[in-house]
């Protein structure tokens, strides 16, 4: 019944975080406006509008002028869908799984806007520091995931040093501009929700995983040196794989 119920915010939350993605970029109200088909803007009805379903539904097409609907609004229904079942299985109906499925939607969000437009916007990044650094001050929360409110607060500040740090040392190398300072809030974000701790691994994570999934492309030169690639998208795998890995991280701290 509660994997039911899970479900079926993920998928609400997820139809949500697609007019997020799609809006916020160009500037569009996220609240006021029906939602729409992109290619003939006509206004899509309730029921050509239900999170997974619809699309299989329509076998991925508009109802009105038949065009392919990106298949990233189903991609990021399903991640949804699938974050608030498995924070569910793990954490239950708590503060904690409120929290995560929270930051999950963020993450979701942050991910596809960076992935598409490189940019991480004010709007998401500065909520998630204000949230990260609220929530440290309550002692009931699961203090072994979530850290106090020095230790996040010294998190967050790291966090942005870093980031602010490369930027500044890469743009005296090479005279231009590298990282932008949306990759910098959000893994202040991320500081503020889980420590200072949590950083090193998260850069590192996050930057092995770049390395993985760009040097293909400079080899066969798919892609130049001097591309621009998104960095927002592997920070917030590199948090999801620190937080997948957070017991055994904190095994080898402890020994």
């Amino acid at each position: 019944m509660f994997y039911i119920i899970a479900f079926i915010l993920g998928s609400i939350w997820g139809s949500f975080a697609n007019v997020c993605i799609h809006r916020m970029p160009i500037g569009e109200s996220i609240a006021v406006k029906r939602s729409y088909c992109p290619k003939c803007r006509e206004k899509i009805s309730w029921f050509d509008n239900i999170p997974l379903f619809s699309f299989l539904i329509l076998s991925g097409k508009c109802r009105s002028c038949k065009s392919k609907i990106d298949k990233n609004y189903f991609i990021v229904e399903l991640i949804s869908v699938l974050s608030f079942i498995f924070v569910y299985h793990f954490f239950g109906f708590t503060i904690t799984s409120l929290l995560l499925a929270i930051l999950s939607i963020f993450f979701i969000i942050i991910f596809f806007i960076d992935l598409k437009h490189f940019i991480i916007p004010n709007t998401l990044t500065f909520p998630l520091m204000i949230i990260g650094f609220v929530k440290s001050f309550d002692p009931n929360l699961n203090t072994s995931l979530f850290p106090n409110y020095l230790n996040s607060l010294i998190g967050g500040v790291l966090g942005y040093l870093i980031i602010w740090l490369i930027i500044l040392f890469y743009k005296k190398i090479r005279n231009k501009e590298g990282m932008g300072l949306g990759d910098a809030k959000l893994l202040s974000a991320i500081g503020f929700w889980f420590g200072w701790i949590s950083i090193p691994f998260v850069i590192f994570l996050s930057s092995v995983l770049a390395l993985l999934v760009v040097t293909p492309s400079l080899i066969n030169k798919s892609k130049e040196m001097s591309s621009q690639i998104p960095f927002g998208p592997y920070l917030v795998i590199g948090c999801v794989l620190y937080l997948l890995l957070f017991k055994q991280i904190l095994k080898f701290i402890i020994v």
